[in-house]
């Protein structure tokens, strides 16, 4: 995105799911872009080594698909702009009650303003295909790379949601729905 112009990455607010495809990059750089949000292929780029939205002021959380990027080892993310976060404590935002049968929802075809992505294919935890169970979402904050990022979790089941790992060391420690969540007291407050 570095090539845009300004006014071509104010255009932008997504990626498109074929970055998937993007197997070789090492490095992704997004400084200053317009995202509101990321697609969870992103977790496909398995030679991710850094990882740079900084001053993306719009991009609020992560899809935990980000975790599957097991060489990311560096990031550079304007945190104060992250949902939860260490020093502001932004609150998260409620997430839809879990689903436990899909027949009522197209996964292909959802608001992201109440689902957060355009379509869930696949848990993010198992990768499973979402249509053959439920939906249950929740967030977590992580370290990924050098920075604890609130990642939104779409998982297939409770298990899979079970099968989390802890939260980061001063954030929420369990997974949760966001809303009005009492996160640890820090050496800020």
């Amino acid at each position: 995105m570095t090539e845009l112009s300004p006014e071509e990455r104010r255009q932008i607010i997504t990626l498109p799911p074929s970055i998937a495809q993007l197997t070789a990059v090492r490095h992704l750089v997004l400084y200053s872009s317009n995202l509101v949000r990321i697609p969870p292929e992103i977790g496909a780029m398995t030679s991710l080594e850094e990882f740079t939205p900084y001053t993306s002021y719009r991009l609020h959380w992560f899809p935990y698909e980000i975790t599957r990027c097991r060489k990311l080892t560096r990031s550079t993310v304007s945190t104060r702009a992250l949902f939860g976060n260490y020093k502001l404590r932004p609150p998260f935002p409620q997430l839809q009650p879990p689903l436990s049968s899909l027949a009522d929802l197209d996964p292909a075809n959802l608001n992201p303003r109440h689902w957060g992505a355009t379509a869930i294919h696949n848990c993010s935890v198992c990768d499973r295909p979402i249509e053959q169970s439920g939906l249950h979402q929740v967030w977590i904050s992580l370290r990924v790379a050098t920075d604890v990022l609130p990642l939104l979790v779409n998982a297939c089941s409770t298990a899979c949601v079970a099968a989390l790992p802890g939260g980061a060391p001063d954030y929420i420690p369990t997974p949760h729905k966001g809303g009005r969540v009492d996160q640890p007291a820090s050496d800020w407050d």
